[in-house]
């Protein structure tokens, strides 16, 4: 069974860097540098956009203004799902420097 965790705050403590406090009162500090690739993610790399990050109240994880957002379940354990998302954030990237425009 996919446990279930909700955002309950965040701060933004770096360039692309997240602190996110759970309900269960874990804590995690995710550099989304590695991710932040493709037509959903790619477009947080400008700094104005990703500080415009909120907590959703009904999703009860970070949402942008352009419709990125991640499960809270992966925020919650990051360090197991980074490598994998940073692994498909590079497949993005070249994808997109091999797509002719």
């Amino acid at each position: 069974m996919h446990p279930i965790y909700r955002v309950t705050d965040f701060a933004i403590i770096g360039p692309y860097t997240l602190r996110v406090h759970f309900d269960d009162g874990t804590v995690q500090e995710i550099d989304l540098v590695p991710v932040l690739e493709g037509e959903l993610f790619g477009p947080l790399k400008d700094p104005r956009l990703f500080e415009q990050v909120t907590l959703d109240p009904e999703a009860h994880t970070l949402v942008w203004p352009n419709g990125a957002d991640f499960d809270p379940a992966i925020l919650h354990d990051w360090p197991t799902y980074e490598p994998l998302l940073a692994a498909k954030a590079r497949q993005w990237a070249q994808k997109s420097v091999s797509s002719p425009s």
